[in-house]
């Protein structure tokens, strides 16, 4: 059933097989390549979301949404918290033009910036 192999002269030098020469590719182990990986899924997530919640508040304002409405003002406040720096950027004649330029370059910024992040998670493959 089982043979048994015949005895001789080990190699000297490991051929690669098991040495875990396969698992390394570049300097990065296998698991820091799937790690690198999720966190570049987490970033385009995290932006998405952000980008998404400045969104809706840009169409809020827009259409006049009822800013008493718990929903609305809850959207509408986290959307000027993550476009603050972006507020106030340039100024219109009318606010709602002024609010829609300023926050939507905000996410425009959200998705260049975190783009460029995960690409770079993305590169230590």
């Amino acid at each position: 059933m089982f043979r048994a192999k015949p005895a001789g002269i080990a190699p000297a030098v490991d051929s690669g097989a098991q040495s875990g020469q396969n698992r390394w590719r570049g300097g990065v182990s296998r698991g820091s390549t799937v790690a690198f990986g999720g966190l570049a899924r987490l970033v385009r997530l995290l932006v998405g979301i952000i980008v998404l919640i400045i969104v809706a508040g840009i169409v809020l304002v827009l259409l006049k949404a009822n800013a008493t409405n718990a929903i609305v003002s809850d959207v509408h406040d986290a959307a000027r918290w993550l476009a603050g720096p972006f507020d106030g950027m340039f100024s219109f004649r009318d606010p709602k033009v002024a609010l829609s330029v300023n926050w939507g370059i905000a996410a425009v910024v959200y998705l260049i910036v975190g783009g460029l992040i995960a690409r770079l998670f993305r590169s230590h493959r």
